[in-house]
């Protein structure tokens, strides 16, 4: 009895260190980064694209894969800056079908479908689908990774 005793007040007194160690949820992860990627658009419809580039993990270690790969933070952001001058070429960018998938407590990717509603002097629609992988950090979730295509419009 005793023993059982010593096992229950020894159970109970790990819950507390347990309680404050505990992993965030799958479904707190998703909220969260379904958050940053709505936060992500409403940045770029708002013509802020430092704001926007706040989405990704300030680092040189990032990478982008698209039409061609390339690494850093400080690229990205000239990169988007060079691409996007003007608001009639930024137009107005949607996300949908996102689907976020926790690998563990750091780690997670998510896949969807972008579409940047532009006129024809801007550049004209333009639709894809990413892969992103995020990382929680200090500051938030933040993408690390960032894989994109676009789809050519038909002819």
């Amino acid at each position: 009895m005793r023993f059982f005793t010593f096992c229950a007040v020894l159970l109970l007194s790990t819950l507390p260190y347990a309680a404050q160690t505990a992993k965030p949820s799958a479904p707190m992860q998703e909220r969260t980064i379904i958050d940053v990627m709505n936060q992500s658009a409403s940045d770029w419809n708002n013509g802020n694209l430092d704001a926007f580039a706040s989405s990704y993990k300030n680092s040189p270690d990032i990478l982008f894969i698209g039409r061609t790969i390339s690494h850093g933070y400080a690229q990205m952001l000239a990169a988007y800056k060079a691409g996007y001058p003007t608001r009639e070429k930024m137009g107005t960018l949607t996300f949908t079908q996102l689907e976020v998938q926790p690998l563990d407590a750091n780690f997670a990717t998510t896949t969807g479908h972008f579409h940047l509603e532009r006129t024809k002097a801007g550049g004209g629609n333009a639709d894809g689908y990413f892969l992103l992988v995020f990382e929680h950090t200090p500051e938030g979730w933040k993408i690390v990774r960032d894989d994109s295509t676009a789809i050519l419009p038909a002819k």
